[in-house]
């Protein structure tokens, strides 16, 4: 494993758990401009993204921040597409640009999101997430599963711009949608690696895991208590932005 690519994973994590994400577009970039082999891109890139996302729901969890029934079928939607996304397999080429691509559409959904929480007050528990939002849950679950990526950088903007909920719910949300996508995409991607000799090289990449878990925990202390979350989403996007052009132009 590249000694450099420890701290650099806990930043990715330190930032993205600042504004509720987990980094697993992050990752996965980062790997591929590295030369990590392909197949172990998404596997590392979901194993970070599990144990960052998995401080998020606990912590929403326990501040009655999930409306568990409204997550619930976008949750059914998504995750045995993640499972089967997993299951793909896929070239370089197609994962760069796949990547690319995501990565500029994350990225300006970032910038482009509200600056202000929403104030409306919070749907009822028990409503539905809408059509709209339902007819994301799939394509999302299954770009997690191909990618390693969990999704919610992509739905969270997206529920801002439609004042889906409070902003505190819609990061419970989102981490919930990271953490079940995450597990499911990388169950797929490990029936890929099951036999062959890169499910030990997976295994060596463990460093990263103690990285983003030291540095996902700072993250969410730093953007709870410090930093106002809109400069921190805009941070994050512009970062996006530049990884995906520096992916899609080297690769």
């Amino acid at each position: 494993m590249m000694v450099w690519l420890a701290p650099l994973f806990a930043a990715i994590a330190a930032l993205y758990a600042s504004v509720g994400f987990a980094g697993g577009s992050s990752y996965t970039a980062v790997l591929v401009l590295a030369g990590v082999a392909v197949p172990l891109v998404p596997v590392i890139s979901l194993a970070c993204n599990i144990i960052v996302s998995a401080g998020g729901v606990i912590r929403f969890a326990r501040a009655s921040h999930i409306a568990w029934r409204r997550v619930a079928p976008l949750l059914i939607l998504s995750v045995p597409c993640a499972w089967m996304g997993g299951r793909m397999p896929i070239s370089g080429a197609a994962l760069v640009m796949t990547l690319g691509c995501s990565l500029l559409a994350a990225g300006a959904l970032l910038l482009l999101g509200p600056d202000r929480a929403v104030t409306q007050a919070p749907a009822p528990a028990d409503s539905g997430p809408g059509l709209l939002v339902l007819a994301m849950a799939a394509p999302l679950g299954l770009l997690s599963g191909i990618v390693g990526i969990g999704g919610g950088i992509f739905l969270a903007p997206i529920l801002h711009l439609l004042r889906w909920d409070s902003a505190r719910r819609i990061a419970g949300m989102a981490a919930l949608f990271i953490f079940a996508n995450s597990l499911s995409g990388i169950a797929g991607q490990l029936t890929k690696l099951s036999n062959t000799t890169l499910l030990a090289q997976a295994l060596g990449w463990w460093p990263l895991i103690l990285a983003v878990l030291i540095g996902g925990q700072l993250g969410s202390h730093i953007g709870t208590r410090h930093l106002p979350p809109a400069l921190i989403r805009r941070v994050t996007g512009l970062v996006i932005i530049i990884a995906a052009v520096r992916l899609l132009t080297t690769g």
